[in-house]
């Protein structure tokens, strides 16, 4: 992914929105979500994707204790379920033109 770290950067994000409106999602297990699609993302690339996202008003975070340790998790806001059904739609059209002549 080095080489074209700019053009999944976007991807990226949509992969981390579907699975934040499906359910709360947390650093380690997206990152690992991600791995499983090819994408090898570290700690201090994952987190600031998604402190951007909430900054911009896609995702919401909470902290959850178990015990002594406490996880930080993150769920799409409403903003963030509408923006990636747009994006859903986008993505369709932009995929059928990029496969059409094969």
């Amino acid at each position: 992914m080095a080489a074209s770290k700019a053009i999944y950067s976007g991807l990226i994000r949509l992969h981390i929105l579907h699975h934040a409106s499906k359910e709360p999602i947390f650093g380690l297990g997206i990152i690992e979500e991600l791995g499983c699609h090819g994408y090898r993302l570290s700690a201090g690339t994952l987190y600031p994707l998604l402190h951007g996202l909430e900054r911009e008003g896609y995702l919401r975070s909470c902290e959850k204790r178990n015990g002594r340790h406490a996880r930080r998790l993150y769920k799409a806001t409403s903003k963030g379920r509408q923006a990636l059904r747009e994006a859903k739609r986008r993505v369709r059209e932009l995929f059928a033109e990029l496969f059409e002549d094969e």
